[in-house]
């Protein structure tokens, strides 16, 4: 239950910590974008059951598939939706890490 827990802690920590970082003047407001990109995580819905600790979202949600991250890339080059792209690539990555994690 430690593993769960920890990654929707992370999906709040290392945005927030990007956002200081590259936004200092207005890391509050970059960082709600960050977190309101977790959105794309509706597509867990479609799923049967809707949460399985023991399922990798990377490849098996719509929004999760390699196009998608692919897309989330491409929106970091365009300045006005840079900091959504940041957030989807961050939410991305970290659940890649939930995935290997699984492993061990």
């Amino acid at each position: 239950m430690i593993r769960p827990a920890l990654h929707i802690l992370l999906h709040f920590l290392v945005p927030a910590i990007v956002a200081r970082w590259a936004y200092k003047d207005r890391w509050k407001q970059a960082w709600a974008v960050m977190v309101l990109t977790m959105i794309v995580d509706l597509d867990h819905l479609w799923a049967t059951p809707i949460f399985s600790p023991d399922r990798c979202s990377i490849g098996f949600h719509p929004l999760h598939t390699w196009p998608a991250i692919f897309f989330y890339g491409l929106l970091t080059a365009i300045p006005a939706s840079r900091i959504a792209g940041i957030g989807l690539i961050i939410h991305m990555v970290l659940d890649a890490v939930d995935c290997i994690w699984m492993r061990f």
